[in-house]
């Protein structure tokens, strides 16, 4: 299966249906944090785009357009304690972007929010000191 190159991706906000976001290297992320996903595709569903919306005001519109290239390629990756089955995604660019992904239970990966972290320098440097999250390398 071929991989759509990231920028070819487009995420919409006026659609119903699931849109693909991306493929996860799953290997990677499993060797990285020990999450092992069933699938490496990601979709997005229009209730998360709403949420993001709704609860993080301005962010999907500022920077919607990099959650493919956040799928492929983060700066960093970690998971959430307090969520298993889960895996958050970390760029920074002009802003720390936190996208998190979810594993269904009946068995496909989802974005569940992006947003900016708040003293994002501080939040990345105390995840990686404490093991949360490490370099996507």
């Amino acid at each position: 299966m071929t991989t759509p190159n990231p920028t070819q991706i487009i995420i919409r906000d006026n659609v119903r249906h699931p849109q693909t976001c991306g493929h996860l290297d799953t290997q990677k992320i499993f060797n990285l944090t020990g999450v092992q996903l069933p699938f490496s595709e990601v979709f997005i569903y229009s209730g998360a785009i709403k949420h993001i919306k709704k609860n993080h005001p301005g962010v999907f519109e500022q920077y919607g357009h990099l959650i493919p290239t956040i799928v492929t390629s983060p700066d960093f990756v970690g998971k959430n304690p307090k969520e298993p089955n889960s895996v958050e995604l970390y760029k920074i660019v002009n802003d720390h972007l936190l996208l998190a992904i979810k594993c269904d239970p009946s068995g496909y990966l989802y974005v569940s929010s992006l947003y900016t972290l708040n003293n994002g320098p501080y939040k990345i440097q105390k995840r990686l000191a404490s093991g949360r999250i490490v370099p996507y390398v």
